[in-house]
């Protein structure tokens, strides 16, 4: 092949096409828009529907070569599906009701948010340091947040009759057509901390929010959650606040492999709990 073709033929180049072709084995679902080292990265994948979910993704946000390797190296796609409300998800689907103005913001929040592009010190960093590294690499956060998000700006001020609070970050949400206040917090997730969004949440839906708006989102990324806060406080049912955990280096296999468990689990427990009212009482 090299003698008729020329070069480019080493046994690395022919297995990448190999690996290439049987991931792709039809032409048309081949795009132009991502380059030859995107495929090589995405033929790598095993699972169809993953594979097929990060092609689109990386085409539809104009991901690089590096990002796109990032995203999978940190199992973007699986830990998406395992923040999602799958039985909101699936009761949606049964009413067949799904206007852009009523979608479920827990489909676009995920957790946990893997901010190693920080390069923080282990232990070693204030909420301020958290939040001026977030500004600093603001294009890779945005990317850890999803499709969608657009940045506002830094320590907003929003002002009642006879007080000013500061907001950490705030976003906005092209879909959702919404607002996005995210509080940063170092530990354990407290009821302090819920009430505290609680009341930024309710001053920005007074004060803020345009008519055309939907109700504004409120997340506490922290850098340990709570489980008993989630469920004895606002958060269990409220649709308009949420608590993620964030993690400020890239867990290994091992780790990541647990935390998605736990929210296979904690998904598996919603579920089971949302069946018992329907259950007899014998």
């Amino acid at each position: 092949m090299t003698e008729e073709f020329g070069r480019g033929f080493d046994v690395t180049n022919l297995r990448q096409m190999r690996r290439f072709y049987e991931a792709f084995p039809k032409r048309e679902t081949v795009s132009l828009e991502l380059s030859w080292s995107h495929y090589v990265h995405l033929a790598r994948i095993e699972q169809d529907a993953a594979r097929h979910w990060y092609q689109q993704e990386a085409i539809q946000q104009g991901w690089s070569v590096r990002a796109l390797e990032r995203q999978i190296s940190t199992l973007y796609y699986e830990r998406l599906l395992s923040s999602q409300d799958r039985a909101a998800v699936e009761h949606e689907a049964e009413q067949n009701t799904a206007p852009l103005a009523q979608q479920d913001a827990r489909q676009y929040l995920r957790d946990p948010y893997v901010l190693d592009f920080l390069n923080l010190p282990a232990g070693r960093y204030l909420e301020a340091d958290l939040e001026r590294a977030l500004i600093d690499n603001l294009q890779d956060f945005l990317l850890e947040l999803g499709k969608g998000f657009a940045f506002v700006e830094r320590q907003q001020r929003i002002r009642t009759e006879d007080q000013d609070f500061y907001v950490d970050l705030v976003f906005y949400h092209f879909k959702l057509k919404c607002f996005l206040l995210v509080d940063l917090k170092l530990g354990k997730l407290t009821h302090q901390d819920v009430g505290q969004m609680d009341s930024y949440v309710r001053i920005y839906d007074q004060h803020r929010k345009g008519d055309d708006d939907n109700p504004t989102i409120g997340l506490i990324l922290c850098s340990q959650k709570s489980e008993a806060v989630v469920k004895y406080s606002v958060l269990t049912d409220n649709l308009q606040m949420f608590a993620a955990k964030y993690l400020p280096h890239l867990p290994t296999e091992e780790e990541l492999r647990r935390e998605l468990e736990h929210e296979r689990e904690r998904v598996q427990q919603q579920i089971g709990q949302a069946g018992t009212p329907g259950e007899t009482d014998e």
